[in-house]
């Protein structure tokens, strides 16, 4: 067995027997006790072992106390120099406590969470952790954004169910993997002209039936068509000048390619975009990104952004938004 998969199958043999709450503290234990958790937004940066177990996981533990953590991919990789896994799934559990002002709807829920780790000496050092909050906030009846354009709840494993694949690789498989995914974020992405979303030509990488699932806010959606509509022509909208790929880890893993970035991603904020006003200030934004080759094709595409982070850069706060929706909801 490969380093990589070894290190992936222990990686995913730490949750196995673990009680429904306990998945958390599993995660927590693997952590280096100086380890740097970056944080989706209200958590942001935990400095060391502790202060992620207090600002991060417990309040995630309070809030769902019978948490169990569902992997629908798990890659492992090296990206100059340093060895990372990476992970993408749901908490399924019931809310039945406040997390970050969400108010509770006491009955299941599925959190989104998007995970990737750097290793060193067999623990965590650094980890870049997203949560979909804005999704939960839907869940629980109080999104603090618009109707998505593309479709809501959509998050689904691989088709196949390939993500969890833990044993031996084909290094070819990977490298041609991480070689399109490349050839279309620097040969396609970056390729845009600011007036035709025709010139990045994203007809060359994707499948015809291509699967893109998008955090809450902006939804999931079907095709290259679909794609342009929902996510590309709104977001270049209004951030015509982006510039991606600043990925503090980007590999593949057979059929299976993952990359973050913290942040990945540098724009003007000049259109409205998911019902905030342009702010005409320079923002970044945290991203990560799965996606899945189907031949010589992408065929899905699992997206986390942090769009709270996002909108507080514009002045906008979304948790504000949420409480306020939740008080008169109460009221």
């Amino acid at each position: 067995m490969s380093s990589h998969a070894a290190r992936k199958r222990a990686f995913f043999e730490a949750f196995q027997g673990s009680a429904p709450g306990e998945a958390l503290a599993v995660l927590a234990r693997m952590l280096a006790p100086a380890a740097r958790v970056h944080a989706y937004r209200p958590v942001d940066l935990c400095e060391g072992r502790g202060e992620a177990e207090e600002r991060l996981f417990g309040p995630l533990a309070d809030a769902l106390p019978d948490l169990e953590r569902r992997d629908d991919i798990l890659l492992s990789g090296s990206f100059q120099g340093s060895d990372f896994v990476a992970a993408v799934g749901h908490h399924a559990a019931t809310f039945a406590r406040p997390l970050f002002g969400i108010p509770p709807t006491g009955g299941l829920v599925l959190l989104r969470y998007g995970e990737v780790h750097r290793i060193e000496a067999g623990a965590i050092a650094e980890s870049f952790i997203h949560l979909d909050l804005v999704d939960l906030m839907r869940q629980a009846g109080v999104s603090p954004l618009p109707p998505s354009r593309g479709a809501e709840g959509v998050f689904p494993a691989p088709l196949g169910h390939g993500g969890l694949t833990l044993d031996g690789r084909d290094d070819g498989e990977s490298a041609a993997s991480l070689s399109l995914v490349e050839a279309m974020i620097f040969g396609g992405l970056r390729r845009y002209d600011r007036h035709s979303l025709a010139s990045m030509g994203m007809e060359r990488y994707w499948t015809a039936t291509m699967g893109w699932y998008g955090p809450s806010g902006i939804g999931a959606t079907r095709g290259v068509a679909g794609f342009q509509a929902n996510h590309q022509r709104p977001f270049l909208s209004a951030f015509p000048d982006r510039v991606g790929g600043n990925h503090k880890a980007r590999f593949g893993d057979g059929m299976f390619v993952v990359s973050t970035g913290w942040p990945s991603v540098t724009a003007t904020f000049a259109g409205e975009w998911l019902g905030c006003p342009p702010s005409r200030e320079r923002i970044t934004m945290r991203v990560m990104d799965v996606w899945r080759r189907q031949g010589d094709l992408l065929a899905e595409n699992w997206v986390f952004i942090d769009i709270p982070d996002v909108m507080a850069q514009a002045g906008v706060d979304l948790f504000a938004r949420m409480r306020d929706l939740a008080a008169a909801r109460a009221a």
